[in-house]
């Protein structure tokens, strides 16, 4: 019997991408794409959302490539322009969600200094009432199964009563072995349906 579903962020209720601040800032698609998959990479990022600080994180990267400083900069001074959104569908269900018996739940791959900000300009977060695990506040990032044993003991949760939603497909696999009951977000996946498929009522 499913009790608990787990939201993964990014990707699933935030539309979050560098590229929405260089496409304009290089005005070349090229370019962008080379610094992005070149210098300041998915998984240099994925290091401040280990918990390493920005400013930490960016002066490695200055030290490393000082052709690019400028650019490397503006990555973090610009961040909250790569947060474009929520994702509207998505929220849409988790506000359906909070109407019900289930327990919500967040498991998220996030900075802790730039998390907060999501907090205050997003009221849906609230929903989870706190009840969220941040990456960058543990020093623990996805897919490691530490973190989510961090959720699951922490909340008292069993896997095999709790529906794990991401958009990774790495997570998803880690998500599968530990005994969660999974859900991955591809483009144009139907969430509402995806969960009814399940046996979620709303």
């Amino acid at each position: 019997m499913i009790k608990n579903i787990v939201f993964d962020f990014g990707g699933v209720v935030m539309d979050w991408n560098p590229r929405y601040f260089f496409r304009s800032y290089f005005n070349d698609d090229e370019k962008m794409e080379y610094f992005l998959k070149n210098i300041a990479t998915d998984e240099w990022n994925a290091e401040q959302d280990r918990g390493r600080t920005l400013r930490e994180g960016t002066e490695i990267l200055v030290e490393k490539h000082p052709e690019w400083e400028k650019e490397i900069r503006a990555y973090y001074d610009n961040w909250t322009t790569m947060l474009r959104s929520d994702i509207p569908e998505n929220v849409a269900v988790l506000r359906k969600l909070e109407h019900t018996d289930y327990r919500l739940f967040g498991l998220t791959n996030w900075s802790a200094e730039t998390f907060p900000y999501a907090l205050a300009n997003y009221d849906f977060f609230q929903i989870f009432e706190g009840k969220i695990v941040v990456s960058g506040t543990e020093k623990l990032i996805k897919p490691d199964p530490e973190i989510w044993k961090i959720l699951t003991e922490r909340y008292q949760i069993k896997p095999e009563e709790t529906v794990f939603i991401d958009d990774n497909a790495k997570n998803i696999e880690v998500a599968k072995k530990l005994g969660f009951i999974t859900v991955h977000i591809t483009e144009n996946a139907d969430l509402e349906k995806q969960l009814h498929e399940l046996g979620i009522l709303f």
